[in-house]
């Protein structure tokens, strides 16, 4: 099956960059562009794709607000993949919030590109631990508006189930969960399951930022 994508970007050279390198890829057809969010709204309704390769800063609207409404109710199957830099930490812990799979450096090499659009598309977060705990870690204390953590919900988890989330948290994958738990993958992926379903999450993404705004997982040095 051909992942469908369609890349947002302001920059043109970025647009096409992207686009050479992904259509080289035998599993992945760059669908369409598009030069900024409400651009990206449009073209997302029109063409339907699989993953939203999205910038953050655009003039008109930004990033941010497009994923929100591209991730909203009518658009929750598209999946948005978040490209940033590392001096836009803010705007990732928003973008996150506003409904991102995972985000990706722009210095990225063309496997790491076609893996994170691959990842999103089975519906796995982009977590990359030498990255994640850093961002995630800082989401909560940077943000200007902190939603109300439904703390409650994590009270519905059973142990393993804490202890999986916990895992997702860190940005382990259901392969190395399983490898540190000593259970079969299959028996992790059950357990994402169920979390999400109890928390009443959207996907993993979701989960890891559940863990860290409710303090259920708390970054080491702070």
């Amino acid at each position: 099956m051909t992942i469908r994508v369609l890349i947002v970007d302001d920059q043109m050279m970025v647009r096409q960059g992207f686009t050479v390198l992904l259509n080289a890829e035998p599993d992945i057809e760059v669908v369409g562009q598009a030069v900024d969010g409400l651009d990206a709204v449009a073209r997302v309704a029109e063409l339907a794709p699989d993953v939203v390769l999205m910038d953050i800063r655009m003039p008109g609207l930004g990033g941010i607000e497009a994923t929100r409404r591209i991730t909203g109710p009518a658009g929750a199957a598209v999946r948005v993949l978040v490209l940033t830099t590392f001096d836009l930490d803010e705007y990732v812990y928003e973008a996150l919030r506003a409904g991102a799979a995972g985000f990706l450096l722009k210095d990225a090499s063309a496997d790491e590109l076609a893996r994170a659009v691959r990842v999103v598309a089975a519906g796995d977060a982009l977590l990359a631990p030498n990255i994640t705990k850093r961002l995630i870690a800082e989401f909560s204390r940077v943000t200007n508006s902190p939603r109300t953590a439904p703390k409650g919900r994590a009270g519905d988890l059973t142990e393993r189930e804490t202890e999986v989330l916990s895992l997702i948290a860190q940005g382990l994958s259901n392969a190395e969960i399983a490898g540190q738990l000593v259970v079969a993958e299959q028996t992790v992926k059950t357990h994402v399951s169920r979390i999400l379903v109890k928390l009443g999450l959207r996907d993993r993404t979701q989960a890891a930022v559940f863990a860290y705004e409710t303090g259920l997982v708390r970054p080491a040095g702070y």
